[in-house]
């Protein structure tokens, strides 16, 4: 009996961590995918972030030779993740507190010498900071509440603005210190920091040590149940938290006083958070809090978004671009609050900035057509809803004209698919088709086919390449190509094609074209039926779009 367990977490390993071990190129091990038919399935994950077997992985690079002289860095990536498996954060943080404190209690000697050996050559921050680094590329699978992506940082970074060297930040969920130690300048700032989990805790102290923020303490503990600062009062909130599910810790914190703004459900563990943090800052001072984008809308959070809304303490809200977060591809939102000075007048409105067209690797500075200002009496209505789309969208669009724009795209496409679709005829049935195949790994070795791109290409004028990857997507090469699991992966020794006369395979290669540009138009009509759709909804209810006077 077939053992179909997958391997451990700890025994998986991502794109890029491959590269690492051997000391290549991303796209280096792209390629070697491609190459080579016997380089590892992928053993979880998805399409777009396999993950491999560390251990076959590792036969492979032996068996093919690659990646034998690792350097010392990669040595101590493979050292550390053979002592501490999954919890690399305990690792990191034992070699953090090594170079930091010369405390090597958790470390055995051999790792200890070699972390020290690498330190000598480099710098002890440097090292750590590479760690830090390889652990943030592997971080999807494991670890993720421990730490903010580069990208997320640079955009929290953005909205925070400047940073005065004599400010107070506080992080209340400061994971491996990343968030906490990236905003405002090294030195000035005093920083505060707490984290649920001991060794990551322990790691932002000695990276904070090591980096030279001197007036840096972070403590252990979870900041909802055992607050380790409750008299600080910072002027720069800034918190990352981690995923909020409904053991937050409502029943015993029932009674709160941080709750001034209402009492989160077992389901709006998010607006705990927010209210923490808001309940650490000091008079005229800020938060900037990440949030799912699903908590400005959802029913159950209705009347604390009211009366953020109605206090007048939520000065923006920002919509991020798909990608910004480690652990997911979802969008998320920035709230930033700031709690009011003395007699100051408070904002008559927030602003709604919507960057989720944007690219996360671009700019942050939102354009004039995607920000707008929006009275508090406006988003007091049933719903409270705080979507920044649903403001920037009903502000700068002229809704009218893109949906007409939109319906003549659709019937113009709709028109275009009914000319792509090849005229067929009738053949013989099933099977007929007749004739000899040979073998696609045949034509590799003959040099007749290049399997370096994503798809195969012939590199002869006695074979159709349009032929050659119509025929390579039939039912049996398919069959042959698709794993249990369900995920397709040409098979290049196995997948067949027939043997046939160059203009029989021209005239294949024609349908086969035509397909594929019927398919990738068919792809273009559904994007477009749905925007439309949306935009259609969207202009009835919110009165810009009228119905037809015939619809009854």
């Amino acid at each position: 009996m077939t053992d179909s367990t997958p391997p451990a977490a700890e025994s998986l390993v991502t794109g890029a961590e491959i590269a690492r071990l051997a000391g290549v190129t991303r796209a280096a091990v792209s390629n070697w995918r491609r190459r080579y038919s016997d380089f590892p399935a992928p053993a979880d994950g998805g399409a777009t972030t396999p993950l491999f077997s560390l251990t076959e992985v590792r036969s492979w690079l032996a068996k093919q030779q690659k990646g034998v002289d690792l350097s010392d860095d990669v040595r101590l990536w493979q050292t550390l993740r053979g002592a501490f498996g999954e919890d690399m954060v305990a690792g990191i943080a034992g070699v953090a507190c090594l170079l930091a404190y010369d405390d090597a209690s958790t470390l055995d000697k051999d790792l200890a010498d070699l972390a020290t050996r690498l330190a000598g050559e480099e710098s002890a921050a440097g090292v750590v900071d590479q760690l830090v680094e390889r652990f943030l590329d592997s971080s999807r699978r494991t670890g993720s509440d421990q730490i903010t992506s580069p990208r997320l940082v640079r955009a929290v970074s953005h909205f925070a603005g400047p940073v005065s060297a004599g400010s107070l930040i506080l992080d209340p969920a400061c994971g491996i210190g990343t968030l906490l130690l990236s905003v405002g300048p090294v030195n000035g700032p005093e920083r505060r920091g707490q984290e649920s989990n001991p060794a990551a805790a322990e790691l932002t102290q000695a990276r904070a040590d090591l980096a030279g923020h001197r007036d840096t303490a972070v403590e252990a503990g979870d900041s909802l149940r055992q607050d380790r600062w409750p008299e600080l009062r910072a002027d720069l909130v800034l918190c990352d938290p981690p995923a909020a599910g409904p053991d937050w810790g409502r029943e015993e914190l029932l009674l709160d006083a941080r709750w001034e703004l209402g009492v989160p459900s077992k389901a709006e563990g998010d607006l705990a958070w927010l209210q923490h943090c808001y309940s650490h800052t000091a008079p005229g001072g800020r938060v900037v809090a990440v949030m799912p984008a699903s908590v400005a809308y959802r029913r159950a959070g209705r009347r604390i978004r009211a009366e953020v809304v109605r206090r007048g303490i939520l000065t923006d809200v920002v919509a991020l671009p798909p990608g910004m977060v480690a652990s997911h591809a979802q969008p998320v939102h920035l709230w930033i609050l700031r709690r009011p000075a003395g007699a100051s007048a408070s904002p008559s409105s927030v602003r709604m900035v919507d960057l989720t067209a944007n690219d996360p690797d671009g700019s942050m500075e939102p354009t004039a057509e995607q920000a707008v200002g929006v009275a508090l009496v406006d988003l007091l209505n049933d719903s409270v809803d705080l979507t920044p789309s649903a403001y920037v969208d009903a502000s700068h669009g002229d809704l009218p004209a893109e949906y007409r724009a939109l319906q003549r795209n659709v019937e113009e496409r709709l028109r275009l698919l009914t000319a792509l679709l090849p005229a067929l005829s009738a053949g013989e049935g099933p099977g007929t088709l007749g004739g000899a195949t040979i073998s696609l790994a045949d034509l590799s070795r003959a040099g007749l086919v290049d399997l370096t791109d994503a798809e195969p290409r012939s590199t002869s004028d006695q074979l159709d390449t349009e032929f050659l990857r119509g025929f390579l997507r039939s039912t049996a090469n398919r069959r042959r190509s698709t794993s249990s699991s369900g995920t397709y992966r040409l098979d290049v020794k196995g997948a067949r094609i027939p043997q046939m006369a160059v203009e029989e395979q021209r005239r294949y290669g024609a349908a086969f074209r035509a397909l594929r540009e019927f398919e990738e138009h068919v792809g273009e009509v559904a994007r477009l039926a749905e925007q439309v759709s949306a935009l259609a909804r969207d202009g009835l209810t919110n009165g810009t779009l009228l119905p037809p006077e015939d619809a009854a």
